[in-house]
């Protein structure tokens, strides 16, 4: 299975495809056309579900293409060789986006430690709502992607994917408590970088 896709280009908006998966019987015949291993079908998934995908690796990768793009590649390789895994009970995007993630976190595990008696001080990472959105979204992600990797990667897990501290000190090797002490921290570091943004 592996030799039956080669995916090396980064994606561009030319690169997007406007079809879309309409119903469960169009995604199932998709799926089996992959699991039978049609090229077109292949290519079809991946143009269907890699630019948000893409979207959510750059969320975390904002300024390294290049393993933005390797990233990629590999969670498409698992979402293609795992499609007899998926059973049709929950959402195929979601399915796809776990797979992206965890994909992910697998490569930035090894630059993630914990980090030793570090007190949590919820009131200190309070970051005000109207100095958010005085700041553009663009703004907001150069913030987020100016974090170092430990903050932004729990950040990212936190407060777009919906995990809860106990999954991210799973995902990452930490402990729950330094889940909650890198999340801090970045809101600490967002909220010094957004008011300085308003200077």
């Amino acid at each position: 299975m592996a030799e039956t896709l080669q995916i090396v280009t980064p994606l561009t908006k030319s690169d997007k495809s406007s079809a879309a998966i309409t119903g469960q019987t169009e995604l199932s015949i998709l799926i089996r056309d992959c699991m039978a291993e049609s090229r077109s079908a292949q290519q079809k998934m991946y143009d269907i579900y890699a630019p948000a995908a893409y979207g959510v690796i750059k969320r975390f990768l904002y300024n390294n293409d290049s393993m933005a793009q390797e990233i990629l590649n590999d969670s498409f390789l698992k979402v293609l060789t795992k499609l007899d895994q998926y059973n049709f009970q929950g959402a195929f995007e979601g399915w796809v986006r776990r797979i992206v993630v965890n994909t992910l976190t697998d490569h930035l595990r090894k630059s993630i430690k914990d980090v030793q008696n570090k007190e949590v001080q919820a009131e200190d990472a309070f970051v005000n709502s109207d100095s958010v959105e005085k700041i553009s979204h663009k703004e907001l992600l150069q913030c987020i992607q100016e974090l170092p990797d430990a903050q932004r990667t729990v950040f990212n897990l936190f407060v777009f994917e919906n995990y809860s501290h106990n999954e991210i000190g799973n995902i990452l090797n930490i402990n729950e408590n330094n889940s909650r002490w890198h999340l801090n921290d970045a809101r600490k570091r967002l909220k010094e970088k957004i008011i300085s943004l308003r200077k």
